[in-house]
C-alpha cells in the first residue's frame, strides 16, 4: 500500500501563524481542556514603497488642487484692498495709443500708380489718430496681473 504525500502547508504574510502548531483539533485532550480554535487573521495594511508613494502623490494632488484656487482668490482680495497708481506702460498713462495704420495722422495715403495718390481718412481710428489703450481700457492705470484675467466657471 502506497503512502499518500503530506498536504503542503500554505504560508502567507497576511495570515498569522498559529500559536501552538503542534496542537490540533484532533488531539486526544479532554473536551474541557481543548484550546480555542485560532482562525487566521488578515493584517490591516501591508504597505510597501509603491503604496506609500501612491498615497503621498494622491494627498499632494488634492492639496494642490485646493490650494491654488484659494491662493489666487486671496491674492485678488488683497489686491483689491491696495491702491493702484502705477501708470500704464503701453500708453504712458494717457489712456490712448497712437494708431498703427496712420501713425497718428488720421489720414492714409495710397500711391495708385502713374504718380497718382489718394489720401483718405483712416478706417481704424476714424481719423482721430489715436485708439483707446487695450491694456488699461483708457484709464491710464496699469492693471494688476490678476485684474487682467477673467476667471469663468465654464461648466
Amino acid at each position: 500500500m502506497a503512502v499518500a504525500p503530506a498536504a503542503p502547508t500554505l504560508r502567507s504574510s497576511f495570515l498569522s501563524s498559529p500559536r501552538h502548531p503542534k496542537l490540533s483539533l484532533s488531539s486526544k485532550l479532554p473536551v474541557s481542556r481543548r484550546l480555542p480554535v485560532s482562525y487566521p487573521r488578515v493584517r490591516a495594511l501591508d504597505l510597501d514603497q509603491n503604496t506609500i508613494v501612491a498615497i503621498s502623490v494622491g494627498v499632494v494632488s488634492v492639496a494642490v488642487g485646493i490650494g491654488i484656487p484659494v491662493f489666487y482668490e486671496t491674492q485678488i482680495d488683497n489686491a483689491a484692498k491696495r491702491d493702484n497708481s502705477q501708470p500704464c506702460f503701453p500708453c504712458n498713462g494717457s489712456g490712448a495709443q497712437q494708431c498703427r495704420f496712420c501713425t497718428g495722422s488720421g489720414k492714409i495715403t495710397v500711391v495708385l500708380g502713374g504718380d497718382e495718390t489718394d489720401v483718405s481718412q483712416c478706417i481704424n481710428c476714424e481719423g482721430v489718430g489715436t485708439l483707446t489703450c487695450t491694456t488699461c481700457q483708457g484709464s491710464g492705470i496699469q492693471p494688476r496681473y490678476l485684474d487682467r484675467r477673467e476667471f469663468k466657471d465654464d461648466d
